[in-house]
């Protein structure tokens, strides 16, 4: 029982220390487990500060704790634990040699001091005031990603107005370019429905808006990158954003005709590209009565067949 209290509580240390919720495992546990080593035989005031390589560390939880990790486990402990204890000051990296290199098998961690005098007194009546007074002067990890990510966002206007946030990349660069671009040159007062976003899939939706069009989705719907309500002629205007791969080919035109035929609005296929030379890529695929605007070319279009320029079919 002992030794299963003392993963939790060291789970429990991680949580009030701020890690992320990545970290929020046994694995991540035994590494601070070793890292003090505190066996299943001693408490938290006699935790030490010993040099400690990650296969030890594994030696250590298979030891001490009963759990065994495979040996191509190593990377995981490194990657997804440790680095990032190291990141919130929590353990030192090679404090014996810092020249050492990165990829050497002689690579130790070890307990920051300030980590260890806080852990010493855990479960004790000076804890408390011990953890406000640690996390004034160390930044808990998970606030500093917060703040990272906030600081990297890329702000996105539209055409109402209203600002949305997306997180950075090319594809979220080209989604802004819809935004921003495209919605206001052919869908004029567009009402923007849905924007994806690779950091958060419901970057921006309005499910009111969309069920007001008699369409309701879970989150397990394949939607498009963009979808756009253009009010005065009732179109649903169904974007994909394409950077690396998944034009508006004959498949994905049927998936979502299925997913939104239920719409009372006329449904309006378009596939964006940044440019010329990512479209040359997909040109075979592209499929009928659909249409293609490129980030480069703002103000054109190339409609793929059919009888009209711009609508449903």
């Amino acid at each position: 029982m002992k030794r299963k209290n003392h993963i939790t509580e060291a789970l429990a240390i991680l949580k009030a220390l701020g890690m992320p919720k990545a970290q929020h495992n046994d694995r991540s546990a035994l590494c601070l487990l070793a890292l003090v080593d505190v066996t299943n035989a001693k408490s938290w005031s006699e935790a030490a500060s010993p040099l400690i390589g990650i296969t030890p560390m594994m030696e250590f939880a298979k030891a001490q704790y009963s759990r065994k990790y495979a040996p191509n486990s190593r990377e995981t402990f490194r990657r997804f634990s440790m680095h990032q204890l190291v990141q919130a000051g929590i353990a030192l990296y090679n404090p014996d040699d810092p020249t050492r290199p990165t990829n050497s098998p002689n690579a130790v961690y070890q307990i920051a001091p300030a980590a260890l005098a806080l852990l010493k007194i855990y479960r004790t009546l000076e804890w408390g005031t011990a953890l406000a007074e640690y996390l004034k002067n160390n930044k808990p990890l998970a606030e500093r990603y917060a703040m990272e990510r906030k600081m990297t966002v890329m702000p996105v206007l539209l055409p109402t107005g209203q600002k949305i946030q997306l997180s950075p990349g090319k594809h979220n660069e080209l989604i802004k370019a819809i935004i921003e671009q495209f919605v206001p040159r052919f869908i004029p007062n567009g009402i923007l429905v849905y924007a994806g976003d690779t950091g958060d899939k419901w970057g921006y939706f309005d499910r009111s808006a969309l069920a007001r069009l008699g369409v309701a989705l879970d989150e397990h719907g394949k939607m498009p990158d963009v979808v756009v309500h253009h009010p005065s002629k009732n179109w649903l205007v169904l974007i994909e954003s394409v950077t690396s791969h998944g034009p508006m080919d004959g498949k994905r035109h049927n998936e979502l005709a299925r997913l939104f035929s239920p719409s009372t609005a006329g449904l309006v296929y378009v596939t964006a590209f940044p440019n010329r030379s990512i479209m040359g890529r997909y040109l075979a695929e592209i499929a009928w009565e659909t249409e293609v605007w490129m980030a480069e070319s703002p103000t054109h279009m190339i409609h793929f067949n059919g009888s009209r320029f711009l609508g449903p079919y």
